[in-house]
């Protein structure tokens, strides 16, 4: 018992944000998040990780080949995949926000990295489920945007398209979800990853339609500890990233009027995402990354 308390504190350890910033390759912290997550996880069956077989299905347009049976194949001249105990067969697109105010926070990350470490682990837990996978990086435009795919080698363009994501401008949800109503049709998990800094009526115009179409969206805030408890002893400046308007605060203010009207907010939103039937998980820039890795789990345990 204690050999195994040992591996898992280690475990986190190895998870938290500031161990994961000084990886650098985004590749190598999500097999680093995932593997740490899926210790302890492994053929358990409340989140599905069974890697044993299940059943053939007929191959179809855009299954990862890697999972074609060719011994079946030889035999009857037909294409078949086999499936696993887990497979859903279902789609993961990672919306993820590029926003100015996602470039605030650290060390060691700011949210954008934080959020970048959160959908590259998404992208590869998914991918070892047998799911196909996309991405689109937005702000006020689309900037980036990797079909859902389960093929191989596809995993690394999600990766690229997460990866060279910079915080820039303003933020506009119309965007990317008239995009995604466009490419994706087909139904699976939506995972935002943003810290919603935005009215919540025009971010529910914009994802209403994705939920009434049977899309099962999640709603990842990623919020600075700074923003959730700011520290200030004196008179302070704040300026606004994206618009550049400036407003000078007291501390008294930010200890008692702003925590009420953040937290009134994360309530709305959370509110907003049930609504709809959606999730709403809040993360912390200096939380461990299995933390928010075990809350999509969680979510996708409750879609099965």
């Amino acid at each position: 018992m204690a050999a195994v308390q040992t591996q898992q504190h280690a475990t986190r350890e190895l998870l938290r944000p500031e161990v994961l910033a000084s990886l650098k390759n985004l590749d190598l912290v999500a097999r680093s998040v995932v593997e740490g997550v899926l210790i302890g996880l492994h053929r358990s069956p409340m989140f599905g990780f069974s890697q044993e077989f299940a059943e053939y299905r007929a191959y179809a347009e855009g299954d990862d080949p890697r999972f074609i049976d060719w011994n079946v194949f030889a035999r009857t001249g037909r294409t078949y995949v086999k499936r696993f105990l887990g497979d859903t067969n279902s789609h993961l697109m990672i919306l993820l926000d590029a926003s100015a105010s996602m470039g605030f926070g650290g060390p060691p990350v700011t949210k954008l990295r934080y959020a970048q470490f959160l959908g590259a682990s998404l992208a590869f837990l998914a991918a070892r489920q047998h799911d196909a996978v996309g991405c689109m990086v937005f702000d006020e435009e689309v900037r980036d945007y990797r079909a859902p795919s389960s093929r191989g080698g596809k995993m690394q363009g999600v990766l690229h398209c997460l990866d060279s994501a910079e915080a820039a401008v303003g933020t506009k949800f119309d965007k990317p979800f008239d995009k995604f109503r466009e490419q994706v049709s087909r139904r699976g998990l939506v995972a935002v990853i943003s810290d919603f800094y935005c009215d919540i009526d025009s971010l529910l115009a914009g994802v209403r339609p994705l939920a009434w179409h049977g899309q099962d969206v999640v709603f990842f805030q990623v919020l600075d500890e700074q923003e959730l408890n700011p520290d200030f002893k004196s008179n302070v400046l704040l300026e606004d990233v994206e618009t550049g308007e400036a407003v000078e605060v007291a501390p008294q203010f930010m200890r008692e009027d702003y925590p009420k009207r953040m937290q009134s907010h994360i309530d709305d939103l959370n509110k907003a995402a049930a609504g709809i039937g959606a999730d709403h998980v809040l993360v912390r820039t200096s939380d461990s990354l299995d933390k928010a890795l075990r809350n999509y789990l969680l979510f996708r345990q409750k879609r099965q």
